[in-house]
């Protein structure tokens, strides 16, 4: 029965596509709304990513009310995000999300507006507007949509998320002290152990802060840094580094 229902099928969207096909000028004519989601559909299939979300475009333009043009909404999306257009995925998305606060996949606007943002994650040494969009929608979602199916990846996302802006905080922060700057050098380490506390780049921070304090002639902070490294990362290269920072600049101290 299947196999014959599939024949029928494949004719009648034959016909569909046949008549479906938009004018010389690239505009789509008007047409019914079944038809114009199936030629978005195959389209997509196809990987014809940018005329696939045309066609789930139309949907909304010429049926709006329709109880297709939500679904269109996010197929519209997901091919702009399939394209790597994510500017324009993330305006449908937005758009859908003020039009459907209660449609059911609510939640997976909001993880594919997450994705948009994720996947555009530049360079620690650029600037990371994209990867604070990641982590702020992310973010939303767990606290909103606690038992999504979501969260799991979102977790692991996450992880990688908090690393990256610690490693463009790092980044700063050794330009400084590269060039004396101390006190802005420490605020960047110390962002590092605020915000980004469980990430790779703690020793670090902790071991940069110590040059810091001990350049500052702040031994008494200096020693503080090498308590915390003994005590959560033990003898480790960076706890190493630091003690032998505050021995080079113990006789200064002393005297």
């Amino acid at each position: 029965m299947k196999k014959k229902c599939n024949g029928w099928i494949s004719a009648v969207l034959s016909c569909l596509i046949l008549t479906g096909c938009a004018a010389g000028d690239g505009t789509i004519p008007d047409m019914p709304v079944e038809q114009l989601y199936m030629r978005g559909y195959n389209d997509f299939k196809a990987k014809e990513y940018d005329t696939s979300a045309q066609y789930f475009d139309e949907i909304e333009r010429q049926h709006p009310y329709s109880v297709w043009a939500p679904r269109a909404q996010i197929m519209a999306a997901y091919a702009y995000y399939s394209a790597n257009k994510y500017d324009d995925a993330v305006l449908t998305l937005d758009r859908f999300i003020q039009l459907h606060p209660g449609n059911r996949n609510i939640v997976y606007a909001y993880y594919l507006k997450g994705l948009c943002y994720y996947e555009q994650m530049s360079d620690v040494s650029r600037e990371q507007k994209m990867t604070q969009d990641a982590l702020l929608t992310f973010q939303e979602i767990l606290a909103r949509f606690p038992h999504s199916v979501y969260v799991p990846d979102i977790q692991v996302k996450l992880k990688e998320i908090e690393a990256h802006l610690a490693g463009k905080e790092m980044a700063v922060g050794r330009y400084y002290l590269k060039h004396a700057e101390y006190i802005p050098a420490m605020n960047r380490f110390q962002t590092v152990l605020l915000e980004h506390p469980h990430t790779n780049q703690t020793p670090e921070a902790l071991y940069r802060l110590t040059v810091c304090y001990e350049s500052l002639g702040m031994h008494k902070q200096a020693m503080e840094m090498v308590r915390i490294l003994k005590t959560y990362y033990g003898q480790d290269d960076w706890t190493q580094k630091a003690i032998k920072i505050t021995q080079k600049y113990q006789p200064k101290a002393e005297k």
